[in-house]
């Protein structure tokens, strides 16, 4: 059994009410349920968190990355900002997939930059709710040795 990190950075706790048009309407809860469910019918173990402070994702990251095989983050505004996610993120050495509720690269110019991008193995966006159940198909196909590096 492996256990995979899922990360959710600010605002996603606004999840269904904060620009449903744009970003869903299901719930970061919803979510999350949903993930624990696919997680477990795979054999897996998985552990979420979210926070809208950059110096708690980090200090999740690095006190869950030791005992984890895989991150999944959707790090919201901070994709954009944060080089210390990223230097979390590269310090655990996880394989990482990178996810956005909205496709990013239509929206303003300035979303179109992700400090994580290239510490990533993948990134999805622009799926809603349903690319973080496709982030966690990827982390397990990862796990199962079938996406090579």
């Amino acid at each position: 059994m492996a256990r995979i990190l899922v990360l959710h950075g600010p605002n996603l706790n606004l999840l269904g009410r904060r620009e449903p048009q744009l970003y869903g309407q299901t719930s970061l809860a919803a979510i999350d349920t949903m993930l624990r469910q696919a997680a477990a019918e795979a054999g897996h173990e998985l552990l979420s968190f979210q926070s809208n402070h950059e110096g708690e994702l980090v200090t999740w990251i690095q006190q869950q990355g030791a005992q984890a095989d895989v991150l999944i983050i959707n790090p919201g505004a901070y994709t954009h900002t944060s080089v210390a996610l990223r230097d979390a993120v590269l310090a655990v050495g996880l394989p990482t997939i990178e996810v956005h509720l909205s496709n990013v690269y239509r929206r303003e110019a300035f979303r179109h930059h992700s400090y994580l991008a290239d510490v990533a193995r993948g990134q999805i966006a622009g799926l809603g709710a349903y690319g973080y159940l496709l982030a966690l198909q990827a982390a397990c196909a990862l796990l199962r040795g079938e996406i090579g590096t």
